[in-house]
């Protein structure tokens, strides 16, 4: 379960293999040719990281700027969805983790969660499908305060210079995704996560991947999620591989309409079947685009 908590923090779930040039150490893309008139961007987010550690680019305030749209995983600006969809966070047929663990395990889970600070009632958490309620784990791992999403930044950034964001999927179906998965792998997957847990070296771990996202390591996150001990690589199509196809297939269609910045989970970038290649394979022009992200009040010199 460590592996899908870390994972969930640059894709939904699941991270596919790959390889990347030194040089080309980014998370920024531009997307040209194919007819177009003008490029649109392409850039892989963290979902949560400490707030006082990255800012954005230079490059990605430009991208932003000179942009018509911004596009999301999720159109996180539309509140009325989010609140559309509450219910559909929790398992399906009134299910808790009481009915998917052995007595012990369930109290082992349940008093671990009880254990957390900023944590939602065990009374809500144990009705969410289990992934749901582990990803709520990842705030309490960042050694921080106060934890970011990168879609906030590029939120507000876009917000400033007026342009409209939207969404490549509706929330609905994002969520929809975790009933594809058996609710009692993902409940002995979250149980084994907190049985196994282990204060300092879960947090090294945190540690490794957030370092590996600033640095642009693409190679490096690959390193630290592509291990599974689950059998969760029996989901990759349809976690990973069949979002990314439909995206490239919507974005042909955005990409011949205006500019637009897209800003998706990082591990959706790579891979053969990631969204890079996928975008080369349709015939566009896909380039690194230098990408110094600096933390907060850090000059560059």
């Amino acid at each position: 379960m460590k592996n899908v908590v870390l994972c969930a923090l640059i894709v939904l779930v699941g991270f596919t293999g790959f390889t990347q040039n030194n040089s080309d150490n980014t998370l920024l893309w531009r997307v040209s040719g194919n007819g177009l008139s003008q490029p649109s961007y392409i850039f892989g987010t963290i979902h949560m990281i400490c707030a006082d550690d990255i800012e954005l680019s230079d490059s990605l305030k430009a991208a932003i700027r000179t942009s018509n749209q911004v596009y999301l995983e999720l159109d996180l600006d539309n509140i009325m969805e989010m609140l559309s969809v509450v219910n559909k966070m929790k398992m399906k047929g009134d299910t808790t983790l009481r009915d998917l663990l052995t007595a012990e395990e369930y109290t082992k889970v349940k008093n671990f969660f009880s254990s957390q600070k900023g944590m939602l009632p065990f009374a809500m958490l144990e009705k969410y499908k289990p992934m749901l309620a582990a990803s709520t784990l990842m705030q309490a791992s960042l050694q921080c305060e106060k934890a970011q999403a990168m879609e906030q930044l590029i939120m507000k950034e876009a917000k400033y210079h007026k342009k409209s964001i939207k969404g490549l999927e509706t929330m609905a179906y994002q969520l929809s995704i975790f009933d594809s998965i058996p609710y009692t792998m993902q409940a002995k997957q979250l149980y084994s996560y907190v049985d196994n847990y282990d204060n300092k070296t879960d947090n090294k771990e945190f540690e490794e991947l957030t370092t590996a996202y600033r640095e642009q390591q693409l190679d490096k996150l690959e390193a630290l999620t592509k291990k599974d001990e689950f059998g969760m690589e029996r989901f990759t199509e349809i976690l990973l591989y069949n979002r990314n196809e439909a995206w490239v297939k919507k974005l042909n269609s955005l990409f011949a309409k205006s500019s637009i910045v897209v800003a998706v989970g990082a591990g959706h970038l790579p891979g053969e079947k990631g969204i890079l290649n996928l975008l080369k394979l349709a015939g566009y022009t896909v380039e690194p685009v230098e990408n110094v992200m600096l933390k907060k009040n850090e000059k560059q010199i």
